[in-house]
């Protein structure tokens, strides 16, 4: 029981830490690739957007990262011991985790990130904080896939394993963190009708485009991914981890109809004349559905917690 307690556990803390991780990237992801407003539009839009929004956001996932992976680094630690949390969050065993295991020694380096992002928020206005706090950022997200079964892997295939499983967690952040900022853009939109309209058509066509790029690097390294932990269509179809999987795949596939919806039939009515009915009724529907996406996409991160501890189906299907 006490087992089952420490799990259920750690797929919570997994889930909420992966998601919180995700938007902090995808926050700053957003205002590096479309948050620059035209020249034409007005300094408030940026105030609004860039300082208000993205680092209040950028701030609140990680304080929620670093809480969480704190949560994560005792719950391993009683995993790895067999000894009840309290017991087990002594110094010489959580040293013995951080100093001993690749899961602590990643860990260390990503408090290192966190601590580097931190700092740049906090001198937000300083020439080099902006650059500096998104490589810092990419660096936090791409480490979680040591701490994973791609960590685990050996040689070439291992190195394979990592590389693909960082790109996925980098694309998936990019579109799924992207999505917090641009709701709420839409969401001050439909507050104040304003030069932001015109701000928030440009900003929807480059989260396309970025969204586009982040689905196709999403997809190419899923399936790297499933060939290494699935093998076979047997194994995606027998076991736990493979069922599992298809609930991803199933979820992931709501969210690319909704974007494409929001693409191809909602963004083009942006660029439309301010105060334009269909304008409005645009920004209504993307406010929606992006908030749908956005619960899709915690829905997965849910998923996502639940097979970093199930044993991979290649090593049970045969």
């Amino acid at each position: 029981m006490l087992g089952d307690a420490v799990n259920v556990s750690l797929i919570v803390v997994r889930a909420i830490h992966f998601a919180a991780t995700a938007i902090t990237v995808g926050v700053l992801i957003f205002r590096a690739v479309m948050a620059q407003p035209a020249p034409h539009l007005t300094g408030a839009a940026r105030i609004l957007v860039m300082e208000q929004m993205i680092v209040r956001a950028a701030w609140i996932g990680v304080a929620v990262t670093v809480a969480s992976g704190a949560a994560w680094v005792l719950l391993e630690a009683a995993a790895m011991s067999g000894l009840p949390l309290g017991e087990a969050a002594t110094t010489d065993i959580l040293s013995t985790v951080l100093a001993e295991t690749q899961f602590g020694m990643v860990s260390e380096i990503r408090v290192a990130l966190a601590i580097v992002l931190a700092a740049c928020l906090s001198y937000d206005r300083l020439p080099l904080a902006q650059p500096l706090a998104l490589a810092s950022s990419l660096g936090l997200i791409a480490g979680i896939a040591w701490t994973g079964h791609a960590g685990s892997s050996a040689g070439d295939i291992g190195s394979i394993h990592v590389m693909a499983d960082a790109l996925h967690l980098i694309a998936a952040a990019a579109w799924l963190g992207g999505l917090v900022p641009f709701t709420l853009l839409l969401a001050e939109v439909r507050r104040n009708q304003d030069h932001a309209s015109a701000f928030v058509s440009q900003a929807a066509r480059r989260f396309s485009s970025l969204g586009m790029l982040s689905v196709g690097t999403i997809l190419a390294t899923g399936i790297v991914n499933a060939w290494i932990l699935v093998g076979s269509i047997k194994g995606l179809l027998t076991t736990e981890y493979g069922w599992l999987l298809i609930v991803k795949i199933f979820l992931f596939m709501i969210m690319l109809a909704f974007a494409a919806i929001n693409r191809y039939w909602l963004t083009p009515d942006l660029a439309l004349p301010l105060g334009n009915e269909a304008q409005l009724k645009a920004v209504r529907r993307l406010t929606r559905n992006s908030g749908i996406e956005i619960a899709f996409g915690l829905a997965i991160f849910a998923v996502v917690g639940v097979l970093g501890t199930l044993h991979p189906a290649v090593h049970l299907a045969n």
